[in-house]
Order: structure tokens, then sequence, then C-alpha cells
């Protein structure tokens, strides 16, 4: 029994990311655990030594896990257990998913686990990239054919430095926050969101990634032979392909070549694309098997329809592939260049906030965007990622836009991914808070789809938003890129049909604005992608990045200045946070009353040392009365200035006032009135509303006010008579001793 771990560190950007195999999880083929900092991944992997009788597909399965003890923390809500993964564990997972499939053989069938979980969490470094790493690494020692390794490597950029393996608290500072994963050779996958950097910034991004991948695959590799020396030889995995005959394909390819050469060229469209096929294969194999009851079982070679049948879609690939790269035209005829034919729509549904129907070809999106208060932020609390989110966005594929019917269940990984794609895409654009401070969610339906579905809802979901009134910086419109290579031969595709997806090598979605890229994600099909096709790839999404922007423009090119008039009206105000508890008041008083009087919602957030007081209502006017009321609290009276004040309080020698929210003045007898006030209730009544003049501010802040500026002046045969009757309460009084004098309780100064 091995107790102790055969160790590989390996020395990248600055940074030791350490591999340990040979102690934990001894069972599973392949098995390591990956620290980088405080945080420590268990990464595991397991091939089933023969494949599922009757298994058409290769059964890979990828997972990863964050348990919220790796941070010493427990899950929130009722039931103290982690429950269905988190978007962030479904996008980690494809994320692996998507960097190793295509590295497995074609044909192989048997089932495949690679298993992530998070031991240890520093909260200043993710575990998304470092579980790709181990996955790697597991496989790697599994004798699992995986033609590895791979690495994961995440890209930041601060102040223009290239940084490796960016902290949390970096990439809140970086405008590059991208993950690549590759092979010592080549580039395999690419996802991340950017500050509209250039295509040239995105190459030297790749290339420094790049850099970083070699030296821990160079790394792994030698984990792999310190493995073998000291533990013996990693026993390679058996397993048989499930591919077409090699002579049955070029039977079959001789004999459909023409037909489906002559297919290709007629008008396209999916359904007669599709058609016309499935009739070619029907008399393929009416040509091969015969009919009726003198229909064969098999073929010469002991063939059967189902060898067939398999055989005719690679020979059919073979066809598309060629006509594509030796003539440049593509199953719908357009060259490798051009778009599909763009049509637009906004305000298509009456009492949404912003609408926008974007169709391009045959795949059409139907994208919504709603306006809500800070209410309606999304909370996100998860090992690596604790924000409230006012930004987020909901992909849905319902079966109808393919043909389909089947259930309709919850979001699946794919629509998980693709929503967060288009999510990041335009959340680069968004306005700041201050700027805009409503909770904005899109919700795209995709209603027809022929390819570039995701790209379709960053479209439309860029004109929904400029529909609904949201000041987005910039539009921003989203291309997916195909690829076709034999050899030497390479066809880059804009605008890729659902066909050439599938047919392809490729699918390389780009999104961006006229100035730069926003966001990005590239899959591939064969061992990896060279630089060079890299540049040419992005260089012509540009120009199909642009020619979308100028078909939307034509509709709608820049944000409505008015939000739509069924949205909710908010208004921010920026407070000391001093004076929060004053807006509330004593167990809410104040914040509840403004409510009541207004009809309106306010909801404060206290960061910066600052206090955030957003006002929502359904009308501006309401949500203008809300403001006036928090920025008179929040307002500090001063000596001279003129207040509307309504009494609120009668007092023997004098009334109280409130000239401003939450802030009273004592208006004295002495100020009521140019001549002598017997009684306060002679010159005012509780609920009177009149202009009152602040003339002090005591110790302690008490106001004191006077109405006599907003008094006529008295006559001079009103100014001889208050002076005969101050004589004679003078005299009367003896000058004012024992009562008082002059301030305290009813004193001699009335006038």
């Amino acid at each position: 029994m091995h107790k102790t771990a055969i160790t590989q560190n390996i020395e990248v950007g600055g940074k030791t990311l350490s591999i340990e195999t040979g102690k934990l999880a001894k069972q599973a083929d392949g098995s390591v655990v990956i620290r980088l900092g405080d945080t420590v991944i268990l990464s595991t992997a397991v091939t089933l030594n023969e494949a599922r009788e009757g298994q058409h597909f290769f059964p890979l399965t990828v997972d990863y896990r964050e348990r919220f003890s790796a941070k010493g923390a427990f899950p929130g809500g009722f039931f103290k257990r982690e429950g269905r993964p988190t978007d962030k564990e479904t996008l980690t997972s494809r994320l692996i998913d998507r960097t190793i499939r295509p590295l497995f053989p074609d044909g192989f069938r048997n089932e495949v686990q690679v298993l992530n979980f998070v031991l240890s969490a520093d909260e200043e470094i993710d575990g998304d990239v470092i579980a790709g790493v181990g996955s790697s690494a597991a496989l790697a020692l599994s004798g699992s054919p995986f033609d590895g390794p791979t690495a994961h490597v995440r890209v930041g950029r601060v102040n223009g430095e290239m940084i490796l393996f960016p902290t949390v608290s970096e990439r809140a500072e970086s405008d590059i926050d991208l993950i690549v994963a590759g092979k010592a050779d080549a580039i395999v996958m690419v996802e991340g969101e950017m500050d509209e950097i250039s295509e040239d910034d995105m190459v030297a991004a790749l290339e420094f990634a790049h850099e970083g991948i070699k030296a821990i695959v160079a790394g792994i590799n030698e984990l792999v032979e310190t493995y073998v020396k000291e533990r013996g030889e990693i026993t390679p995995k058996t397993y048989e392909t499930v591919a077409p005959d090699a002579d049955l394909v070029e039977m079959v390819y001789g004999k459909i070549k023409s037909d489906v050469d002559a297919h290709l060229r007629k008008e396209y469209s999916k359904e007669t694309f599709y058609g016309g096929i499935s009739d070619i294969k029907k008399a393929l194999l009416t040509d091969l098997f015969g009919e009726g009851d003198d229909a064969k079982d098999e073929i010469d070679g002991g063939y059967s329809k189902g060898d067939v049948k398999e055989a005719f879609k690679e020979a059919e690939s073979r066809v598309m592939r060629e006509m594509i790269l030796d003539e440049g035209l593509r199953l719908d005829g357009r060259s490798t260049t051009d778009i599909r034919e763009i049509w637009t729509e906004i305000d298509y549904l009456p009492r949404v906030h912003g609408s926008a129907v974007f169709t391009r070809g045959e795949t059409q999106a139907l994208v919504m965007a709603t306006l809500g208060t800070g209410r309606d932020v999304q909370a996100v609390d998860q090992l690596f990622d604790q924000e409230d989110k006012r930004f987020y966005l909901h992909y849905n594929f319902p079966p109808f836009s393919v043909g389909e019917a089947r259930f309709l269940r919850g979001p699946g990984r794919r629509e998980i991914g693709h929503g967060m794609l288009a999510e990041r895409a335009l959340a680069k654009m968004m306005p700041g808070e201050e700027e805009f401070p409503y909770t904005v969610r899109i919700i795209s339906d995709v209603l027809e789809s022929n390819g570039s579905s995701s790209m379709a809802t960053v479209c439309g979901g860029s004109m929904a938003l400029m529909a609904a009134g949201v000041p987005l910086k910039k539009p921003v419109a989203g291309i997916a890129m195909g690829l076709i290579a034999d050899g030497d031969k390479i066809a880059i595709l804009s605008d890729i049909l659902g066909t050439e997806d599938h047919l392809g090598d490729m699918d390389f979605k780009l999104c961006g604005t006229e100035d730069g890229i926003t966001a990005c994600q590239m899959d591939i099909k064969i061992d990896g992608l060279s630089m060079d096709t890299m540049k040419e790839a992005l260089e012509q999404a540009k120009a199909g990045r642009q020619h979308i922007l100028g078909e939307m423009a034509k509709t709608i090119g820049e944000a409505r200045e008015e939000i739509s008039p069924t949205a909710p009206r908010l208004i921010q105000v920026v407070i000391d946070q001093d004076f929060i508890g004053a807006i509330i008041g004593p167990g809410g008083k104040i914040i509840k009353g403004i409510q009541a009087d207004t009809g309106a919602q306010i909801n404060i957030d206290e960061r910066d040392g600052k206090g955030f007081v957003t006002v929502a209502a359904p009308n501006m006017d309401a949500a203008h009365a809300a403001v006036d009321i928090i920025r008179g609290i929040v307002s500090q009276p001063e000596v001279g200035e003129t207040y509307m004040g309504t009494v609120k309080n009668l007092l023997p020698f004098g009334a109280i006032m409130e000239i401003m929210p939450g802030k009273e003045a004592m208006l004295h007898v002495s100020e009521m009135a140019h001549g002598y006030v017997n009684d306060p209730a002679d010159e005012c009544q509780i609920g009177d509303k009149f202009e009152v003049q602040l003339i002090e501010v005591r110790d302690g802040g008490k106001l004191r006010v006077s109405r006599k500026p907003f008094l006529p002046e008295p006559t001079e045969e009103e100014k001889a008579a208050m002076a005969k009757r101050r004589e004679e309460r003078s005299s009367r009084d003896g000058g004012g001793r024992g009562r008082g004098g002059r301030d305290g309780g009813r004193g001699r100064r009335r006038d």
C-alpha cells in the first residue's frame, strides 16, 4: 500500500501548480490531487474495458462539483446538502468535456467518466481551469486512449500586462477573461469575455496562453514518466472502434457522388435538403438490397443495411466537404464568406418592455427584455463567486424549433452554455448601475434553428435592449464560424448552417461591437487548430460581424431615449451612509411612510461608504415625489432659506412645524406676526401650510423659523398702536419679571 504521493510541481506564470497522484482514490483508473494556492481539487478518470452492446455514441460524462465545506461553510437553504449542479458547475463541466471529447478515437464507444471535486477553496483562485488540468492528468494516468495531455489556462490582462491564472481580484480589473485549452502543438478550446479587444489582442492572448499550456503539458508528461518508473507501467485499455468499413464507404461514395452533388446544387432549404438526401439513401438501399419479398438481408461482403447507412453518412459528408474545399461552394449556394439573408423587427410584443425578432436564414430568435428593480437581482452564492447579478440572460431551445416533439424539461447543459455565452457578449456593453439602476433580464426563445441560434440570441438581445430604452454602450452582434479541413486544404466558413456545424471540424462563435470582441467560444472536432488558421478565422469573423451590425442598424441602431412606458420608473439617489438610518426611521417608520404616501418602492444598498437609494414607481410623478422626500431628509437646512412648512403641533408658546421631511422647527409666538400674539391658535391650526424662513440653528441642531418676512409690513398707525400696547403691558407686568422673562414659557416679547 502506497502512503506517499508522487508529486510534480509546475512553474507557470509565476505560480506553482502542484499535481500529485498515487495517494488518494487509487481504485480509479487515474486520479490526481491538483493544487494552486489553497484551492485543492480531486480529479478522477475511469474507462470501462468494453463498450455496452448496441452503443451507438461515445458515452463520455464529465462532472465538476463544488462543496461549501471546501471553504468551511454550510449550504444555504433548508436542506443542508448540495443539490442539483449550479450553472457554474454545469459550465465548468462543459468546459472540460468540450476539450477532451474530440481527443478520443473516432468510433470509440467505451464509457468514460471524469469527475472533479473541489476539496478546498481559495476564494481568490477559481477551480474551473484547475479542474481542466486535473482531468487531463487523470486521463493520462488511466490508460484510456486519450490523445493528450491537454491543459487549461486562464488569461487576464491588467494595465496592458498579460497574466496567467489571474486571481478573482485581478479578474475584476482585467479587460480579458479568457480560458484556453490545448495540447503542446495546437489550441483545442477557447472561451471567454473581453472589453472590446481587437483581433490582434485576441491572437496575442492565445499565443500567451499557449506558452503556459506547453509548460503544463510537459509537467503532466513528466508526472506520468515518474509514475511509470516508481509504480510500474500503465495498462492500456482494450477497446474496439465502431466505424464503417473503408471499402464499403468507397463503394457507396462511387454510387451516390453524382446524385448528392447534383442535389447540393439545387435551391436550398433545410426541409428540401434533408428530404432529398433521404430519397438518395432510400434509392441506394433499394439498389443494393432490393425490395419486397426479394429483398436481401446482406450484400456481398456481409454488409447489412445498418452498415450501408453508416457508410452513407460518411460518403455524403465527403461529397459535401469536397465541394466546399474544391469549389468554395456551400450547401445553400453561398461562398465561404457570405452571410445568410437577415430580417429583423422590434416591438413585436405590445406589453413587453423590449422585444425583437432576429431571423438569419432559417434561424430565428424571439428575444424579450424585462426591466426590474433591485429586488429582482439574481443572488449568486458559490465557492468562488458571490454577487448580485443585475443582468442575466436565459436561453430556451424548444423542440419545435427543429421540427421535433419531446418533453419540455428544465434547461440542459447546452442551453445553459449558450445562454451564458450570449450573456457575456452583452454584459460588457451594459450601462453601470449609477447610470441605469435597473435589473435587466433577457429571455431568448429560439423559434427556428439551422445553425447559430446562440448568435441570433446575441443579435436579438442587443436589439431588444435598445428597444426597451436600455442605454447600451454599443450594439453587439455574433457570428458562428466553421472550418472544413483535409490535410493542407482548409476552408473557413462564415455564418455556418446546422449541417455545416455537424459535418465540419470547428464551431467558433465570436461576438462583439464594431470596435472589438466581447465574447467568444470555440469547439473543434480535429486534433487542434494552428495559430495561422485562428488569425484568419478572426479576421473573417470581424467582416461578418460588421455586416450583421449594419443589417441590425436598419431596424434600430441605438437605444431609445425613453424606456418602455410599461416599465417601472427608477431613480437612484446617492447619499452619505450616515443618512441611511434617517431615511429608514425607527422601526422603518419613515421609509414605510414614504412608500405609503407615494406608491413607490424604495431599496437601499450600502457600499463603498455610500448609500444607494433606488426608488421604483409605476410613473415618474410618484418616483419624483419619493425622491423629493428623500432629498429633503438628507439635505441640511440653511439659515436665510425659505421653506414651505406644515404645522404639526401647537404649544402655549408657539407651533412645531415640519419644514423638510423628518426636520422640524420651532415657530415661536414672537415670530408668528408683527404684533402681539396672545394665543398661537389665533394665527394657525394643525395642518396649515405656509412659508417660513429659517432664522437660527441652535446647538444640538434645533431650528427656529419666522413667518414675519412673508407678512405685510404694518402701517405707521399699526406700529403706533403696537407700541402703545407694549407700554401698557410693561407697566402692568413690571417689565416682564415674574413670568419667565423673554424666553421662558409665555415670555413678554410678543412683537
